[in-house]
């Protein structure tokens, strides 16, 4: 096996870490950032942080956003595409 198939398919360019998913997600929901983190519970700029890639999204967001696009975390990190 080789280090290719480990490395998480969010990493769409290869040099940046945009979780381009919950992005999808979000704007299939007809919804801003702010009012996706008010969903959630956390200010606009932690979201936009996280849906930008220049934070690491924490597990318990992660849950959070699976739970309210009833999806899988699995589905938000790329590894299925099976919603």
């Amino acid at each position: 096996m080789s280090i290719e198939q480990f490395v998480l398919p969010y990493n769409i360019n290869g040099d940046d870490m945009k979780f381009q998913r919950i992005r999808d997600l979000r704007e299939d929901a007809d919804l801003t950032q702010t009012e996706m983190g008010k969903a959630i519970n956390l200010p606009q700029r932690t979201y936009a942080y996280y849906e930008s890639g220049e934070r690491t999204v924490p597990p318990e967001v992660l849950i959070s956003l699976a739970k309210f696009h009833n999806t899988s975390v699995d589905y938000i990190l790329g590894l299925t595409d099976k919603k």
